[in-house]
């Protein structure tokens, strides 16, 4: 189970400032649903540029939904400027910080402010990065401006610590050479084969625990949204067989849900072979 602490369980059950914005003069959309996480964040902005209103809507885990409703939080009663001053780090903070593979969230949330504030001054939606920035990983769509301004900010050190704040390379891993190169290039050292972790050995034991992880911390939240519940049937190597629950049960696209959301959870946080199938 990923270490938590109150404030995330506080904004994760009971969030502020959750739903659309009526009245919204400011949009920053980032993330997406094929990649498991997205954001949608609406402002109120005056004439004078001070946020008098926020709201927000967030398909991810608890990590992302406490990240969202802390910022709308943070985001009230600030000018722009001010606002644009906002770094993932000061959204973890004010969360009481967030477990390491989860920081990617906060990220999202700086990146949705910065998209909404850009918005409302009418500039294009795409930020710098992504305007300027070489693609780096497919699976994510994240940039090489992404990655070396999430090292800068974070004072990131290894290629898991990047992976952790901007999912890059946590899918297909076919970056990851990429991003060691970058990583080396921002700590001044010359790209080396062991700054790519080595591949991970598991016992059918240690993957049953993440998959149980994974469901309890990143799939079962989501279902639960829509009324559905998932169970863990078996798990024979990369083999996993699940059975969905509730209103999951009798939906007609149930073959959508296993392979669009779950097995693309479970490939991404506990091994990128898994395939999974429905009981």
């Amino acid at each position: 189970m990923w270490n938590y602490t109150q404030k995330v369980h506080e904004h994760f059950l009971s969030p502020h400032n959750a739903g659309a914005l009526e009245d919204a003069n400011a949009i920053g959309e980032v993330g997406s649903l094929a990649c498991g996480d997205a954001l949608k964040l609406y402002l109120k902005i005056s004439d004078e540029g001070v946020i008098q209103k926020a709201g927000f809507e967030t398909f991810g885990c608890a990590s992302a939904i406490a990240s969202s409703s802390v910022l709308t939080d943070l985001v009230l009663g600030m000018h722009v400027d001010e606002a644009l001053k906002i770094t993932n780090r000061q959204i973890a903070e004010a969360l009481g910080g967030l477990p390491k593979e989860k920081m990617h969230c906060s990220v999202m949330g700086q990146e949705a402010l910065e998209a909404a504030i850009r918005n409302w001054k009418g500039e294009p939606a795409m930020s710098h990065a992504h305007e300027e920035g070489r693609l780096v990983c497919k699976c994510f769509g994240v940039t090489d401006q992404q990655i070396i301004r999430t090292i800068r900010e974070n004072g990131l050190k290894t290629l898991e610590e990047v992976t952790q704040y901007t999912k890059a390379g946590g899918a297909c891993g076919d970056c990851l050479d990429q991003i060691a190169e970058i990583l080396a290039g921002e700590l001044g050292k010359t790209p080396r084969q062991e700054l790519r972790p080595a591949p991970r050995r598991m016992t059918n034991v240690q993957r049953m625990q993440l998959v149980m992880r994974a469901i309890d911390e990143e799939i079962r939240p989501r279902l639960a949204t829509d009324g559905g519940d998932i169970e863990l049937v078996d798990v024979d190597g990369p083999r996993v067989v699940v059975a969905l629950r509730g209103r999951c049960s009798q939906c007609r696209s149930s073959h959508v849900t296993i392979k669009d959301l779950v097995e693309k959870q479970l490939r991404e946080h506990v091994s990128p072979d898994i395939i999974v199938e429905e009981a």
